[in-house]
């Protein structure tokens, strides 16, 4: 499938999504959506705002525009997106700074038929915001995402596998984030969530924002690897010498739980039924409640998650959708990014040659990442 088959494709999801909500088009503001929708392309500027320099808008009979001021439109057209695949709307700078609805309002004069404007972002009380619509839209990768998710998955696994066999103990967390960043930024990679943990502090703290703290001993790095909008993530742990045995039984827990959630992540499975196989998971390892103290993860994309298992949670699993499970046991974490297909699912972000646990259940075999000893 070629980028112009892909968008083609998104268009006609979009414009199936318009006529059930009996809207006349959709704004798409965010950077993801602008990611999603031309196939890789980026609106990104400012890492600062979800919102793009450039918004498309795609109407309910499949017309697609890009809208953009006359600084970013020049690059938009020669870097990111095709005029046979966006008619450009350029404006003034100056009337976008003037009025926070002046793209809205350009797109709005662009409608035509029945019904009114949507955006994926919140403009105004008059235009409703409908990302949750958009989301179902994106969830089910084509054969191109699937393709290019696979290389990011490839390429993540590699670095982080690299950076883990070669950092050193006695840097800080925040030195080893700054190499984690750039190793991955050699291969085309943004880590859009660069997590470390340092000996005590992997006790402490889900998020380990990185600090001064000195490595020594044990170590956990997070990342969540952006690359043509997608997002991979992955968490893997290191020892110097031997490794604990309570971090191995921990961990070997946190990939049992894993794996049975792994195996219920079938299309069709409810969100809150993906959350109670991982609290069941937690109590017959004997760590009873675990699933309260951080979240277990969810779907993954052009987000680092498009939604998280919980209680309440309605969503369901899809064909072609990925998922970044994470759960995680006081001083441990297991975590990867994989895609659900007809008959199970494939892995796209492991390590070579890094240590694994073997878990079986229903005579398949599930490995996950365990913790590597140097």
């Amino acid at each position: 499938m070629n980028k112009t088959s892909e968008i083609t494709t998104k268009t006609e999801r979009l414009a199936r999504m318009l006529a059930e909500q009996n809207l006349g088009g959709v704004l798409l503001r965010g950077q993801h959506n602008f990611s999603w929708l031309t196939a890789g392309g980026s609106s990104m500027v400012d890492l600062s705002s979800e919102t793009g320099t450039a918004a498309l808008l795609v109407r309910r009979d499949g017309k697609r525009f890009v809208l953009a001021n006359r600084i970013e439109m020049p690059r938009m057209l020669a870097e990111e997106v095709s005029e046979a695949d966006f008619e450009p709307i350029e404006f003034p700078w100056e009337e976008e700074r003037s009025s926070s609805t002046a793209v809205a309002n350009r797109a709005t004069a662009l409608l035509e038929g029945s019904g009114g404007l949507a955006s994926d972002y919140f403009t105004d009380a008059t235009i409703p915001a409908i990302e949750q619509h958009v989301a179902q839209c994106r969830y089910e990768l084509l054969p191109g995402e699937l393709e290019r998710f696979r290389q990011l998955g490839s390429d993540a696994g590699v670095a982080l596998g690299e950076v883990a066999r070669s950092v050193t103990p006695g840097q800080t967390e925040i030195q080893i984030a700054a190499q984690t960043q750039d190793t991955f930024a050699q291969r085309g990679m943004t880590s859009v969530v660069t997590l470390v943990a340092a000996d005590e502090r992997l006790k402490q703290f889900r998020h380990p924002v990185p600090t001064e703290r000195i490595w020594k001993k044990i170590l956990m790095i997070v990342v969540c690897a952006r690359r043509g909008g997608l997002i991979a993530s992955l968490t893997r742990i290191v020892c110097i010498g031997p490794v604990p045995d309570e971090l191995e039984q921990r961990t070997r827990a946190a990939a049992q739980v894993d794996a049975r959630m792994l195996a219920a992540t079938r299309p069709g499975a409810r969100g809150s039924d993906l959350y109670r196989v991982a609290a069941d998971g937690y109590r017959a390892e004997g760590f009873d409640g675990e699933e309260r103290l951080h979240h277990q993860g969810g779907a993954a994309g052009y987000r680092t998650r498009d939604w998280v298992a919980h209680p309440a949670c309605t969503e369901t699993v899809r064909v072609n959708q990925a998922f970044a499970w994470n759960p995680s046991i006081t001083g441990t974490k297991v975590e990867e990014t994989t895609v659900v297909l007809e008959d199970g699912f494939e892995v796209i972000t492991s390590s070579p040659n890094w240590p694994s646990v073997s878990v079986t259940i229903d005579g398949r075999d599930y490995l996950l990442p365990g913790v590597l000893s140097r």
